[in-house]
């Protein structure tokens, strides 16, 4: 079943749902007397403020997750800047090597998009045209519309354009033309729709030039006209609102590695990302060839998804903004390059440079860049990161003088640093000491572990440093070992644990002030990582058992932290049992969380102590599977989703009957 953002259950699972509603109403026989806890929530004494935007997203282009995914651009290769000039796109009819040919601009203004293709139809022996695969096929829609569009240069007049959309069989299921005006010099640029008549997510998109003449092309593209809000030549919008749906508090962009680079010369540079499409400068995405057993030779960057439309779905999904910059260091893994510090000036204004885009008024030199892009108000940027999993004392010096710098002139950014690609160990150690002596505003800790790493640190910042730099959890995902296949790491076990580690963060939101999972998207046939989030293919989006676990925290959020204690103590692991509590009082309610990682049922008695009057009944919502492997398939029905029901609140108690391998999510109104 594919991802609305509401489901659809057969008459079968809804009975099953019905059996587990009616499950949590009384008591279970199977539970011993030593699996019957009392837990007890002060409502009256809040132990510190949350973060309102602390459960966030974490967006890279790895997975296909931009170029083939979330960028809706149909067309591979459109602009011929890929390593291999053609890839991509097949040449039709005869003496093509002859007819078809990849040509250079010479001209200063073009050196971010120099190549074009040349057609000449003047010696061929028949009808010339071009292929193109899209990004493993295209997912056409029956009855939806695609716009075609093509900048151009003809000297004379003579060739017609003839336009078809293709299904899997290479049958033609859409079609259009259009004619080419003549100019000497001037490139030119064209429009033209066509609607599909049959659905197929392997479809393809073909050209002929009819007649006799020379034409050169460049930027041949195709988008669905269902973007998210319409937008022309936009995002995916079922992906878009997958992320909506999370209600998330911030979105990092651009990354992860990709900021770093394989070396220097491939890192993201945010200034080449902005303004025409046509002009942004491609480069080889770094996971191309990162993984032997995952070679991905097709995969670039075309920045249509650039640093404004970052920007701009933050701003669409009510999230904040937070960018990550490159330090002067290419990625310690690879290549290691270093900008001596002595050069380090042009990062620097970068940085600068990037705030002023974001905040500037139009008056500014990059303020006026991005009023010019369609958006003359300010993003209102707050928070910028310094560095992506960079480590040691080269670090730690180029830090340095960013911090000086930006705090000297945007002390009103706050500088978030990296804690390097570890969670402990002599470099998290030596940087976590570093990074509290100067004092950075907030430390960005990473965290893919095993299940069980993430059950046994549940209580890891119960002793965090309250006056020191707060921390981003800001890459994690319980890496699940069953596997045998991509999404199945992606399991119930993975999500469980992360549910159980996530209490922990939420119990000390005081010094935990962003928390998100990485990666966020997978296309299933163009992944070179995994778990991720939220898988996709050419048609839908399948949500995994993890993304259900982010959305319940997300969704669920509080304005002040709540004691929630077995004994005195905080639930984190005792008998299997981790628990969490908020204080909503924007919205009036409490927002409890429990998670039962043990095959045992658990019977939960809950005190709420405190003088706000309780609504009679609690509203809960449940995720629970009998298999810990058990994951949510790309092209199936879902299998781990979450299910509500309601339970009584009498006198301020609460009875729940836990099931095994669950994670619950009680919400009471007062």
């Amino acid at each position: 079943m594919a991802f609305t953002g509401k489901h659809i259950f057969s008459r079968k699972n809804l009975l099953k749902i019905a059996l587990l509603a009616a499950a949590l109403q009384v008591q279970s026989n199977d539970v011993s007397a030593q699996d019957q806890k009392t837990f007890t929530v002060d409502m009256n004494k809040p132990k510190g403020e949350i973060n309102p935007n602390m459960w966030g997203i974490f967006f890279e282009d790895i997975n296909m997750g931009a170029d083939g995914g979330i960028y809706a651009e149909l067309i591979k290769n459109r602009s011929f800047e890929f390593f291999r000039p053609m890839m991509g796109w097949e040449k039709l009819g005869k003496n093509t090597e002859a007819s078809m040919t990849i040509l250079n601009r010479q001209e200063e203004e073009h050196q971010a998009n120099p190549r074009y293709l040349r057609v000449d139809t003047r010696k061929a022996d028949t009808t010339l045209g071009l292929k193109n695969e899209g990004f493993r096929g295209m997912g056409i829609k029956e009855g939806l519309a695609y716009d075609f569009s093509v900048l151009y240069r003809q000297a004379n007049a003579g060739i017609r354009v003839k336009l078809e959309l293709l299904d899997s069989t290479g049958q033609v299921i859409a079609e259009t033309a259009f004619q080419p005006t003549a100019d000497v010099q001037n490139w030119q640029s064209a429009e033209a729709r066509l609607v599909a008549t049959k659905t197929d997510p392997k479809g393809s998109f073909r050209m002929w030039f009819e007649g006799k003449g020379v034409i050169d092309l460049d930027m041949i593209s195709l988008f669905p006209e269902d973007t998210w809000k319409g937008r022309k030549k936009g995002l995916r919008a079922d992906m878009v609102q997958a992320l909506a749906d999370l209600k998330p508090g911030f979105i990092r962009f651009p990354g992860g590695c990709i900021v770093e680079g394989f070396d220097l010369s491939q890192r993201f540079q945010w200034k080449k990302t902005v303004g025409a499409i046509e002009d942004r400068q491609l480069i080889i995405n770094r996971w191309n060839t990162e993984f032997a057993h995952r070679l991905t030779p097709d995969y670039f960057q075309t920045f249509g998804l650039g640093f404004y439309e970052y920007f701009l779905m933050a701003e669409d999904i009510g999230a904040e903004p937070l960018p990550i910059l490159n330090c002067g260091m290419a990625c310690q893994f690879n290549t290691g390059e270093l900008v001596p510090l002595d050069e380090l000036d042009p990062y620097i204004q970068d940085a600068i440079d990037l705030i002023e885009f974001a905040n500037g008024s139009v008056n500014t030199t990059w303020g006026k860049v991005r009023a010019e892009m369609g958006h003359p108000e300010p993003f209102n940027l707050k928070l910028l990161g310094v560095g992506n999993e960079n480590w040691g004392p080269q670090y730690v010096e180029r830090l340095a003088v960013f911090q000086k710098i930006l705090k000297e002139k945007h002390p009103e950014v706050e500088i978030i640093a990296s804690a390097g690609p570890y969670s402990s160990g002599e470099y998290f150690d030596y940087l976590d000491k570093e990074l509290r002596t100067m004092n950075v505003d907030i430390i960005d800790e990473h965290f893919y572990q095993e299940p069980k790493w993430f059950l046994n640190n549940a209580k890891r910042y119960d002793n965090y440093d309250r006056q020191g730099p707060k921390i981003f959890a800001g890459e994690y995902a319980a890496h699940s070992r069953a596997a045998t296949h991509a999404e199945q790491r992606n399991n119930w076990e993975a999500a469980l644990s992360e549910a159980a580690f996530l209490t922990g963060l939420e119990r000390n939101a005081d010094v935990v002030q962003l928390a998100s999972y990485a990666p966020l998207f997978a296309h299933a046939e163009g992944w070179q990582w995994n778990p991720n989030l939220i898988w996709v293919d050419n048609m839908k989006v399948y949500p995994t058992p993890s993304y259900y676990v982010q959305k319940a925290y997300s969704n669920n959020r509080g304005t002040h932290i709540l004691s929630l204690l077995d004994q005195g103590a905080a639930v984190a692991g005792q008998d299997s049992v981790y628990a969490s509590a908020v204080l909503d009082e924007e919205h009036r309610n409490i927002t409890l969380k429990l998670v039962n990682v043990s095959g045992q049922a658990k019977q939960i008695a809950l005190n709420l102590n405190g003088s706000q009057k309780l609504a009679k009944n609690a509203q809960v919502e449940f995720i629970t599977a009998n298999d810990l492997g058990a994951f949510n398939a790309v092209g199936k029905e879902l299998r781990v989703v979450p299910q509500q029901t309601t339970l009584p609140v009498n006198k301020k108690k609460l009875d729940l009957p836990m099931q095994p391998h669950a994670f619950y999510t009680i919400k009471i109104t007062y």
